[in-house]
């Protein structure tokens, strides 16, 4: 079967949006509300992803989850902690599924637990076709960073960040949306108060320049992290970029093909 004519873009929602990071299991109900309306604008295909935040990070990062057995961390323990997180992540996956719905989008839940193996940590196998069957029956399939089984670890953190990576060229989209609560990448030397600089052009150079960001903890790498998937993307030929959730239409005027305010990278930014 083959995609519908449209591209597909594809986007993924950061935890750091969806949820007060901190605050274990604390959504914010207003923000993902106006998300979903600005997501229905589209008419274009689309693929939804979104991160765990509070309702993942804390307890993985808490457990070890994201990292190799710690010494002495029995199979029973490790099988505990995927539990506990796969079930946090599974509220908050409900909550966007909601909103969705309740904006009009035919949402579709296709979580990749049972999809995706790791091997040590990194991805070792993800499935495209179920995704590629829900967009040829018209429905915007949505997925999550999730604990998936692990061949070395047992189980382990397969982030939102790359599904997108494995999902995007596999399936053909023109452009990878990464909503977060930053504008962009910033710039070294960003003033702490008032407008932050951006960094609106990403290259390999500005791993070198990046600019370290304290705050809420963060299983799946961070800015670094986001920003090697991003530059990864560009290499396979599909544009992506970072915009802040924070602005009042940047997500659905990037649904449109806009370039809004953010970092971005790709072909059609060379």
């Amino acid at each position: 079967m083959d995609l519908p004519d449209q591209p597909l873009t594809v986007v993924k929602l950061g935890g750091s949006i969806l949820t007060r990071k901190r605050e274990e299991g604390k959504l914010r109900p207003k923000l993902l509300a106006r998300l979903a309306r600005e997501l229905a604008t589209t008419r274009s295909p689309m693929l939804l992803l979104h991160g765990a935040g509070s309702f993942g990070h804390l307890a993985a990062k808490r457990t070890g989850l994201a990292e190799s057995p710690a010494p002495g961390q029995t199979p029973a323990q490790r099988r505990r902690a995927a539990v506990a997180v796969a079930a946090q992540v599974r509220t908050l996956h409900q909550a966007v599924l909601r909103a969705a719905v309740a904006s009009g989008i035919p949402a579709f839940s296709i979580p990749v637990g049972g999809l995706a193996r790791n091997r040590a940590g990194a991805l070792a196998e993800l499935d495209p076709a179920p995704f590629r069957h829900a967009l040829n029956a018209g429905l915007v399939p949505v997925s999550f960073g999730d604990v998936v089984l692990d061949e070395s670890w047992g189980f382990s953190i397969l982030s939102a960040d790359t599904i997108a990576l494995r999902l995007a060229p596999a399936l053909g989209a023109r452009r990878v949306v990464f909503v977060s609560d930053v504008p962009g990448v910033l710039e070294s030397g960003s003033p702490a108060k008032g407008a932050p600089r951006i960094v609106p052009r990403l290259d390999e150079s500005t791993l070198d320049r990046l600019l370290p960001r304290s705050g809420a903890p963060d299983v799946t790498g961070g800015i670094r992290g986001k920003l090697k998937v991003v530059l990864a993307l560009a290499q396979a030929g599909v544009d992506a970029g970072i915009i802040s959730g924070l602005r009042h239409g940047a997500l659905s005027r990037a649904l449109a093909g806009e370039v809004v305010y953010g970092s971005w990278a790709g072909p059609s930014y060379h």
